[in-house]
């Protein structure tokens, strides 16, 4: 399972920081950048638990 959480939490954080990114260079509006960014954030630290909890049992 391990082999499959941790690229689609990866991916997840990827795609976010994407529209982010093209959200700020078409000149978007600054509440969805800040939405995107939290989003962001909060992917981030799920994807660090998620590849946290694949090495602790890839370790047992």
């Amino acid at each position: 399972m391990s082999h499959v959480a941790v690229p689609i939490a990866v991916g997840a954080v990827a795609l976010v920081l994407l529209l982010g990114l093209i959200n700020t260079m078409m000149g978007g509006p600054g509440n969805t950048s800040q939405k995107l960014m939290r989003l962001r954030v909060l992917l981030q630290a799920i994807a660090i638990g998620v590849i946290m909890l694949a090495l602790w049992i890839m370790g047992k």
